[in-house]
């Protein structure tokens, strides 16, 4: 039964990625997004990976259960591309924000 709710946990995350990727590019700025809570999303999930590898009884079963350890890589690499686009837009605003002093 836990596994069922840890399921609907990452299938839920899951979704809500993707969105989030989607605002962060077409924001086109780091405002509003928090570098040390990204970084503590990784960390989590890198944890979540982990804690699958060293459970035996996962281990033993992963023929039947991998699509769990998809779904932590799936959601790690969506948090990871957010994570570039930040740095993307924080450059972005950088830029916008020379280019407006230059005008005064």
């Amino acid at each position: 039964m836990s596994e069922l709710f840890e399921i609907i946990m990452i299938l839920s995350f899951g979704a809500s990625w993707p969105l989030n990727v989607m605002k962060s590019w077409n924001a086109r700025t780091a405002k509003g997004k928090s570098l040390p809570f990204l970084l503590l999303l990784i960390f989590g999930y890198i944890a979540g990976i982990i804690s699958k590898f060293v459970n035996e009884a996962y281990m033993a079963a992963f023929a039947d259960k991998w699509y769990v350890l998809f779904f932590y890589f799936l959601n790690l690499f969506m948090i990871v591309l957010d994570l570039v686009l930040y740095f993307r837009n924080r450059k972005l605003d950088r830029l916008a924000a020379e280019e407006a002093a230059a005008k005064e």
